[in-house]
């Protein structure tokens, strides 16, 4: 048995995209520094969902709203383009922030949905994003986040897969807000847990590696062009010096050249 206790659809997509990267935040507990632009995105998306969250509840907005015009305007933009969502109704449950977790070989693997609405025939999941809309759908689809909320809804739920969905909403377009839905299947339900079982059996065997023997998790292929804009490409040895320095070329000049929320119980 594994100490780690609890898993997110971040660290999966960490573990997934680049196993180093995951050792490095989570096990090193080592920090990758956020640039002024991109703190303050997370800023505004963390007040935009205590925003939605204390609407839900009916608690008191006002002050949040005068702190920031953008929020009341996007506020404002989303009940106008999914009322039916944002308007409670008789015979539907409702929930903000609401948490499930799922043990799955030994690992609690945790969501928090922004809104889930469930009725007699089918559960919505709801999830708020401040970033604009991927072209690209199936990017979307093959994220953890989308893969792992629907597949612990219908493990711990009554409901079908074919009966949950989930819609992203996108707040802070340049106009009107966006929406996107995927619904979910028996066929994608299997696939998902398939690849969680290949994915945490590759963990249960790099952790114990990595604690007993100091032996470092796997890194991403270079050629997938991850490491150059990576916060520890210079740690990995994935920068342009390093890699001069390992194919023996101009190692004199390189030479003089070379200058993610941890998880406690990790």
């Amino acid at each position: 048995m594994n100490n780690l206790t609890r898993l997110s659809q971040n660290q999966l997509n960490l573990l997934e995209t680049c196993p180093r990267k995951f050792q490095h935040l989570y096990l090193d507990q080592l920090k990758s520094p956020l640039s002024r632009e991109q703190q303050e995105h997370i800023t505004w998306g963390n007040r935009f969902h205590l925003l939605m969250q204390q609407r839900e509840l009916g608690l008191p907005i006002e002050s949040l709203l005068n702190e920031d015009p953008q929020l009341e305007h996007s506020l404002n933009a989303l009940v106008r383009a999914a009322p039916e969502t944002l308007t409670p109704a008789s015979e539907t449950w409702r929930e903000a922030e609401h948490c499930r977790t799922l043990n799955f070989q030994g690992y609690l693997l945790t969501v928090v949905y922004d809104l889930l609405l469930a009725d007699a025939q089918k559960a919505d999941i709801f999830d708020w994003k401040t970033y604009l809309q991927p072209t690209n759908r199936n990017q979307l689809a093959n994220d953890w986040q989308t893969r792992l909320y629907l597949y612990v809804l219908a493990e711990t739920s009554p409901y079908l897969p074919e009966q949950i969905a989930m819609t992203y909403w996108f707040v802070k377009q340049r106009s009107a807000p966006t929406s996107l839905t995927l619904t979910y299947d028996n066929a994608q339900h299997e696939k998902t847990q398939q690849d969680l079982t290949t994915l945490l059996t590759k963990l249960d065997r790099w952790l114990p590696e990595y604690r007993e023997q100091g032996k470092p998790f796997p890194q991403v292929a270079e050629e997938k062009g991850l490491c150059p804009s990576c916060s520890f490409a210079v740690r990995c040895q994935r920068t342009p010096e390093s890699s001069e320095l390992a194919t023996g070329k101009d190692w004199c000049s390189s030479v003089a050249e070379i200058q993610e929320v941890p998880l406690s119980n990790l």
